[in-house]
């Protein structure tokens, strides 16, 4: 197993913590190719200060972009601009999981988006999804962009407060299965990563 990649269908879905809990259920690798903004609180310090086991290596992202706003102008703003080609799996023995920044549809450059560096990074799909007004709308167009571009997904994971009658239509019109299901916790810190490490269903 190479990993997966880890996208949401919008910002502040919960990505960076479940992509903790997926890295310790794991035991795998971490990495985010681009943070943009938050430089000294960054999604990689979560990972790295929340996981138990001793093997999992958290890699330093491949761009560090002073202004929290997409990639493209995050990176116009600090002038770089960031290609398709300037990104590569790190090397490690470990499957790795891989944080996007946004949703699919964030751009990068003027013309890519996360969605075409899932692609070139050849991973199947984690979807995160939470509940609110505009969600299943949003999951639905989700996986659709991803099935249009033959990404492989392999499940979803609901992030949130549970609401069953949304949940059971995303999961009727998608077909997908459900990795895990994270609740809203008052506090999260390495037991409660630890604890959800437990709960994944992951080709089981």
């Amino acid at each position: 197993m190479k990993g997966f990649f880890v996208t949401g269908i919008g910002t502040g879905i919960g990505k960076t913590v479940v992509s903790t809990i997926l890295t310790e259920a794991l035991q795998a690798d971490y990495w985010k190719p681009v943070q943009a903004g938050n430089l000294n609180e960054t999604d990689t310090d979560f990972v790295l200060n929340n996981l138990s086991n001793p093997v999992s290596q958290v890699h330093a992202e491949r761009y560090r972009l002073n202004t929290p706003a997409s990639p493209h102008q995050a990176g116009e703003v600090d002038g770089v601009r960031m290609a398709l080609e300037d990104f590569s799996l790190p090397e490690t023995e470990h499957p790795i999981i891989v944080e996007g920044a946004g949703g699919l549809m964030v751009p990068i450059n003027e013309k890519d988006l996360i969605v075409d560096l899932i692609a070139h990074l050849e991973l199947p799909v984690i979807l995160v999804s939470s509940i609110y007004l505009g969600s299943i709308n949003h999951t639905l167009l989700s996986v659709e962009a991803l099935r249009n571009r033959h990404i492989h997904i392999a499940g979803i994971v609901f992030n949130g407060p549970s609401n069953p009658a949304t949940e059971s239509i995303i999961l009727k019109h998608t077909g997908l299965p459900v990795i895990l299901r994270v609740n809203e916790e008052e506090v999260l810190d390495a037991d409660v990563i630890l604890k959800y490490a437990g709960e994944v269903r992951l080709g089981r």
